[in-house]
């Protein structure tokens, strides 16, 4: 959530803000509630005060009943502020909560995804003398993808993959974990883009593919309609993207300094509900209800925030090219960004069989939205308390990279030529 003290101080700012990401938010019902559980929080204070005095009497055989009664009457009193209390605070979080984050400046004022900017091309097309085919043909014809089955036993949207297509996933997951925390590939990573960031490398962890509803909530990441499954009969929410049991791991926690950044870079299946999207990219492996995600997580200093944002888009880039993928690199508009990001770039690799870029990478910066409340905290030099502020990054979507690596190193026989880089990881050139 957005700091109070910002909202108060910039009413029009926040309310304009919010309505170039496509938000209408109820500034002065906000303002309102926060007027009236700060008055209540004094009278609170005060009646506590009032109690504590009198409770420092000792008590007297000959003390006067009206005294009795003013200590009953207080504590009446007090007990009904913090019932009003609790319940003001919990419309004021619920209010504060439907705020997005303020888009950074240089974010492209949008209001649609047709609106993101492209900042650059990278890679020469491929050229091919024939038809290129689309991936679910060529993955189907080796006996790599079974659609099918998976429909009979899960519903659509699911989908066995096999044989060489798993060898070639888990290579490329042995290739990431290898690069992100190999310190002397993220120094060249910096140092090829000019970065003002520290060399440290990532460190591998699988989290947990499940989450509760309050650090959910918390996130900001929780889209309970068109998203997020609900186990139901538990307080559990399956992840829908393998950052959101990573952003919320220090939840409630004071970090040392000396520790930041913190860069994690986490494997987990994820799983989306998908709705909204019926009819679209039914074929494949493109979209599907259960992935796997190759993210990046890292918890900074609010100073190194936009420099670690930079950083994760460097990487990502270093990852595609490493694989010999041509791809586009997108600003994302306020309307695209997201409701906790305060800028977000995305990376869309070209895909032969379908003749366009699509999606397969996404960076988003969120500043200290998500860590407020979540309360990940740490020091500073001064010994003050300040927020963290989150970067999430994906390194591989891998179905979807999978895509683009069958679809643009097809042959006319119908095979697939295996990235050389992940040649000695799968211990074969060609599928």
């Amino acid at each position: 959530m957005i700091d109070i003290k910002f909202l108060r101080d910039n009413p029009d700012l926040v309310k304009l803000k919010s309505e170039q990401k496509g938000y209408k938010v109820e500034v002065n019902k906000i303002l309102e509630l926060d007027h009236q559980r700060r008055e209540l929080i004094v009278e609170i204070d005060h009646l506590r005060q009032k109690r504590n005095d009198l409770s420092k009497i000792k008590l007297a055989h000959d003390l006067e009943q009206t005294t009795i009664d003013s200590v009953k009457t207080i504590k009446n009193d007090l007990n009904v502020k913090i019932e009003q209390l609790s319940h003001i605070n919990q419309d004021f979080d619920e209010y504060l909560r439907q705020i997005p984050n303020m888009a950074l400046d240089d974010v492209p004022i949008g209001q649609s995804e047709d609106d993101n900017v492209i900042v650059r091309q990278v890679g020469d097309l491929p050229k091919f003398s024939f038809e290129p085919k689309p991936h679910h043909l060529l993955a189907d014809s080796l006996g790599l993808i079974d659609n099918k089955r998976a429909a009979k036993i899960s519903g659509s949207r699911f989908v066995y993959l096999k044989a060489d297509l798993v060898k070639l996933q888990f290579a490329l997951i042995n290739f990431v974990f290898s690069a992100l925390s190999d310190q002397q590939i993220i120094d060249k990573i910096i140092k090829d883009n000019h970065l003002q960031t520290v060399n440290k490398p990532f460190t591998p962890i699988l989290p947990p593919a499940l989450l509760k509803t309050q650090p959910y909530l918390a996130s900001s990441r929780l889209d309970e309609e068109n998203v997020t499954y609900k186990i139901a009969q538990d307080d559990l929410w399956l992840n829908a993207s393998a950052e959101h049991t990573l952003c919320t791991m220090y939840w409630d926690e004071v970090l040392d300094l000396k520790d930041l950044p913190i860069r994690y870079i986490g494997y987990s299946t994820s799983f989306r509900r998908e709705a909204g999207t019926y009819g679209k990219d039914m074929e494949g492996i493109f979209r599907l209800h259960q992935f796997d995600k190759l993210e990046m997580e890292v918890f900074s200093t609010p100073e190194d925030g936009l420099n670690e944002h930079l950083l994760l888009v460097a990487i990502q880039e270093y990852l595609v090219s490493s694989l010999g993928l041509p791809y586009q690199v997108l600003q994302k508009c306020t309307a695209d960004i997201g409701k906790p990001n305060a800028q977000g770039v995305d990376i869309e690799t070209y895909l032969p069989g379908q003749a366009k870029y699509r999606e397969t990478h996404s960076a988003d910066y969120m500043t200290d939205y998500q860590s407020r409340d979540l309360k990940i905290r740490f020091k500073d030099d001064a010994n003050r308390i300040q927020f963290v502020h989150t970067n999430d990054a994906t390194a591989f979507a891998l179905s979807r990279i999978l895509i683009a690596i069958i679809e643009n190193y097809q042959t006319a026989e119908g095979r697939i030529i295996i990235p050389k880089i992940l040649q000695p990881l799968i211990n074969q050139e060609i599928i």
